[in-house]
């Protein structure tokens, strides 16, 4: 584990999981950053992320790392919502998210919402790497502002390859600090909670997903490799979650 530092000019903590099909070897955390191994069902190990200060700040360098061994399932969640909140000094927070998931190994990514608090300003990058055989569920939230407040700035970008070769790149900016047009109607459209879910795995060589739309605001996209992608936008956190686990819970009882 990188450790904890704390003062100027923020704090710097990452967190590391590593998980086996025999247990949870490495299960590391500091800071923001506190582990715990919870209950699970069936073959899963379960890792929840539990919020042991107020994170990440204005000038925070954060980070989690997860390893899902050839053969090893997991599951990851959070107790409560991420806040990204502002600092002293106006600097950015930066929050770095590393996942790795080995040959039939599976891992299930699903934290709650994160929140760009007004004055805030977050970047946040998410790197997956999948071995061809390695299945993932990878659901994230952003809500942009607490209730009645503007939204701080916050800028993600979710990288995913499998085997070696690219799968998803993408990129999305909000808030004061985003290229202008993000509030209109080619992207946000007034809504204020934006989310996705990603599901990868080589059961969708075989059978590909089908395009459709999931309502006014949310559709499911095939990827050019096996798996696909759900993109919802809706006016708060609660619609936003109905409609990603529509999808989600339709899938797993596939499985």
């Amino acid at each position: 584990m990188g450790g904890l530092t704390l003062g100027a000019p923020g704090v710097r903590a990452t967190a590391r999981i590593v998980a086996t099909p025999e247990g949870l070897p490495v299960l590391e955390g500091e800071g923001p950053l506190a582990l715990r191994r919870t209950r699970a069902r069936g073959p899963y190990h379960r890792v929840t992320v539990v919020g042991a200060m107020s994170a990440p700040l204005g000038g925070d360098r954060i980070a989690v790392e997860a390893e899902v061994r050839d053969g090893a399932r997991l599951d990851v969640d959070s107790a409560a919502a991420t806040i990204a909140l502002p600092g002293r000094d106006g600097e950015r927070a930066h929050y770095d998210v590393r996942l790795v998931v080995g040959e039939d190994a599976e891992l299930r990514w699903l934290p709650e919402q994160l929140i760009s608090a007004h004055g805030s300003d977050l970047a946040m990058r998410t790197r997956i790497d999948l071995a061809a055989g390695a299945r993932l569920v990878f659901r994230e939230e952003q809500v942009l502002g607490r209730h009645g407040e503007a939204p701080g700035t916050l800028a993600t970008r979710l990288t995913v390859h499998r085997a070696g070769r690219p799968l998803l790149d993408q990129e999305l900016a909000y808030g004061p600090g985003a290229p202008g047009g993000w509030d209109g109607g080619a992207v946000l459209g007034g809504h204020r909670a934006a989310g996705q879910l990603l599901v990868a795995g080589p059961e969708f060589s075989e059978r590909p997903a089908e395009a459709r739309l999931l309502g006014e605001s949310a559709v499911l996209t095939p990827l050019a490799g096996p798996g696909f992608l759900v993109t919802a936008l809706a006016p708060d956190a609660r619609l936003l979650r109905r409609t990603l686990d529509d999808v989600l819970h339709a899938h797993l009882a596939t499985r």
